[in-house]
């Protein structure tokens, strides 16, 4: 199976989010690799796609996904 690019990585977060965390850490995985391979050393997400877009939701997922190895930043408004 091939790796997903970085752009089908981060729809997968955003689905995994959406979907209550499903699968989470499988697609955090999958990040970190496509990550690598674009040669990018962190994940712009869009905070109006998130399910919890506010600070607190923002700082949570920053911690989570620093946890295992990714860093997350996200896009101005």
């Amino acid at each position: 199976m091939s790796q997903p690019t970085l752009e089908d990585a981060m729809e997968q977060v955003y689905a995994s989010l959406q979907a209550d965390n499903s699968d989470l850490d499988l697609h955090i995985a999958a990040l970190k690799a496509a990550l690598a391979e674009a040669g990018v050393k962190e994940a712009v997400f869009d905070p109006t796609r998130l399910p919890q877009g506010n600070r607190s939701g923002r700082k949570l997922m920053q911690a989570y996904f620093r946890q295992r190895g990714v860093t997350v930043t996200f896009a101005s408004a």
